[in-house]
């Protein structure tokens, strides 16, 4: 089996989720302002057991509840997937100096054509030739970057994993 690593780089154990644990992540998927009493409601529990179940979903991260934003409400019109080549230095070093960068959403390391893969949102398309050049490829060990704009947004799911 493969473990992904998460961040920080250490192996992550997968959680086990029961029909319950489904249950309420599919709830504050739909509404992540439900309370407690509300998702207890739902699934004829106490509050309490909804506390606890969360804390240890939590605490496995297994979930967590974030508020989403909007790209273009914030300003980002410009979506980049960004492939990296690293050369000279430990890619996962390279991918956290790059994940440092607040446009940079995600960044993934990948076997294939590309060492490494991002996700970038950017305000403007004046924006993309500096980030690429000076940004990105200024950081040690980048030694080559192909980059696609996207032009359309067919898919965008926040939720990450199925359930």
């Amino acid at each position: 089996m493969v473990r992904m690593q998460i961040r920080n780089g250490r192996a992550l154990s997968p959680p086990s989720l029961d029909a319950q644990d489904r249950s309420i992540i599919e709830i504050l998927r739909t509404n992540g302002r439900a309370t407690n009493l509300d998702i207890a409601k739902q699934l004829s529990v106490t509050p309490a057991t909804i506390s606890s179940r969360l804390q240890k979903l939590e605490d496995a991260r297994a979930m967590r509840v974030v508020a989403v934003t909007d790209f273009a409400a914030l300003g980002y019109n410009v979506i980049i997937a960004v492939g990296v080549k690293v050369r000279g230095r430990d890619t996962q070093e390279v991918g956290r100096d790059l994940a440092r960068f607040p446009e940079v959403l995600s960044v993934n390391i990948m076997n294939g054509a590309n060492d490494l893969e991002l996700l970038v949102a950017l305000h403007d398309f004046s924006d993309v030739q500096e980030f690429l050049y000076d940004h990105i490829a200024g950081i040690r060990g980048v030694a080559g970057i192909d980059a696609g704009i996207a032009v359309d947004i067919v898919k965008f799911e926040f939720n990450v994993v199925p359930l």
